[in-house]
């Protein structure tokens, strides 16, 4: 999935892996609420929701940022799940029975690790939370969604999970001095 010259223009991948047809942004501003949020909204993020180029280019990115993220989150929640569910059963059958010291250091030891991997998650996602630049593109994402529902209520002939992904809810703020991810020709070698 890593090379955007692969996908042809007007496809991307969602979030599941499989290859989809953009809605055409003619479809998106012929609804005038959308036409009016869309130049809205790319005025407060300086994008062009309108742009059929550029809205392929975001969700190419949107897309890589997911893989990214997605096996990192597979692996810090395992040991969330036993450190933090694990716990009660553990409770129950063994340390329940044990005596107060037991209990007390259990408690402490497992609130500790709770607490170190909440840091090392933090420390972990830290990069990510510098990069302005992508956290433009998750806010730009997230206002496109917004786009399309308003086309969609108004009208619109866009497919219900369109653009089949979910939402970025932690990206609200644009940082207007971030670097712009330029958009790369897709022209192929012949």
């Amino acid at each position: 999935m890593g090379d955007y010259s692969t996908l042809d223009t007007g496809t991307f991948v969602d979030d599941s892996g499989t290859v989809r047809e953009m809605v055409p942004s003619s479809v998106i501003a012929a609804v005038p609420a959308a036409r009016a949020a869309a130049e809205r909204y790319g005025w407060q993020v300086r994008f062009d929701f309108l742009d059929d180029r550029a809205v392929h280019w975001l969700l190419f990115q949107r897309r890589e940022d997911t893989e990214r993220g997605s096996v990192l989150g597979c692996l810090l929640a395992i040991p969330v799940l036993v450190l933090g569910f694990g716990a009660w059963p553990f409770w129950d059958l063994v340390a329940s029975e044990k005596s107060r010291t037991f209990q007390a250091a259990f408690i402490a030891v497992d609130a500790l690790l709770l607490i170190g991997l909440s840091v090392g998650v933090f420390l972990l996602r830290l990069p990510d939370l510098r990069d302005h630049t992508g956290r433009n593109m998750r806010c730009r994402v997230r206002l496109y969604r917004k786009i399309v529902a308003i086309a969609r209520r108004g009208g619109a002939d866009i497919p219900s999970l369109y653009p089949y992904y979910g939402m970025y809810a932690s990206s609200r703020k644009f940082f207007p001095d971030a670097a712009e991810r330029p958009i790369p020709d897709q022209e192929r070698p012949a």
